[in-house]
């Protein structure tokens, strides 16, 4: 039967009361929502902070996490590529240490906030001279971020926190952290709200145009499938560009870098001074619900 005439074959006093229902519905469900909706929470996350000399980086970083501080956040999460860069090649060790103490000097603004760091692609420094030297891989940027292994989780007023660590092969979870990432999610307690933060991207809208997607997007879209009552939102940075997607009931998050265009002026691509593209450089400020909603307000740094 066509819908038209469906209509027309209902009675006029059950077509009222359906008309009721519905107007009864959208007046009372946001006023029973906001009953069990409380904020317990209030995030920063920045990413792709890149600090370096020059530019005057480091006094714009920290006036910056100054601004973030007023706005009386509970702690930072930090997306990676921390520094500008101690991955290629003809990077010395000197230049990987003077980086990483400029990164030390600048987050002592940070004293008495807890900073949850992910490592950056950009944070390695694979040109030691052998995977014996204490700087070598991974291990020392855990070392210099002060975290407790290089993906690991944590709880805070009801919310768990999962932090990975996609430089790998193809840009995905090795075996060892696949499985424990599984562990982690089966046995956490039904309907447990769950925020992913990853450098790269799980799914991004930017993805077409700006490389960086993890290479085990299909196997984690399932995972979190699984686990729909749990996982919430997914973080990320590393395109220095500002996305947002939603799939299967999951917020993917993708956004813009502190440092903007490397903490430059740009390039012709840049919409403006300081842009990547047309992304501004800025930070983001979570809203943490106790009923497992979000909000991700991104703030753009007007004074680069």
């Amino acid at each position: 039967m066509k819908r038209r005439s469906l209509l027309k074959a209902l009675p006029l006093a059950t077509a009222a009361l359906a008309l009721g229902d519905l107007k009864a519905v959208a007046s009372t469900a946001p006023a029973e929502k906001d009953k069990k909706k409380k904020l317990v929470l209030t995030v920063a996350h920045i990413t792709d902070v890149h600090i370096r000399e020059g530019d005057n980086a480091p006094a714009r970083f920290e006036k910056c996490l100054q601004k973030i501080k007023d706005l009386k956040v509970d702690f930072f999460l930090n997306g990676g590529d921390s520094i500008h860069a101690a991955d290629y090649n003809d990077i010395t060790r000197e230049r990987v240490v003077e980086q990483w103490a400029i990164w030390d000097k600048c987050i002592k603004q940070l004293d008495g906030y807890e900073l949850h760091s992910c490592i950056g692609n950009h944070d390695i420094w694979w040109a030691a001279p052998s995977k014996e030297d204490e700087m070598y891989g991974k291990d020392y940027v855990v070392k210099r971020l002060k975290i407790p292994n290089r993906y690991y989780s944590f709880s805070k007023n009801g919310w768990h926190f999962i932090i990975l660590d996609g430089n790998n092969k193809n840009t995905a979870l090795d075996a060892e952290q696949y499985k424990w990432l599984e562990a982690e999610l089966e046995k956490l307690p039904a309907n447990t709200p769950v925020l992913l933060m990853s450098h790269y991207p799980i799914l991004t809208v930017t993805g077409t145009w700006e490389g960086g997607q993890h290479g085990d997007h299909k196997e984690l879209k399932q995972l979190f499938y699984k686990h729909k009552d749990k996982v919430k939102v997914c973080l990320s940075g590393h395109q220095h560009l500002l996305d947002r997607a939603w799939y299967n009931g999951v917020e993917y998050y993708c956004n813009g870098a502190m440092s903007g265009f490397w903490w430059g002026k740009g390039d012709k691509r840049s919409a403006q001074p300081y842009y990547y593209q047309e992304t501004p450089p800025g930070y983001a400020i979570l809203k943490l619900y106790s009923d497992g909603t979000l909000e991700n307000k991104y703030i753009v740094e007007t004074e680069s």
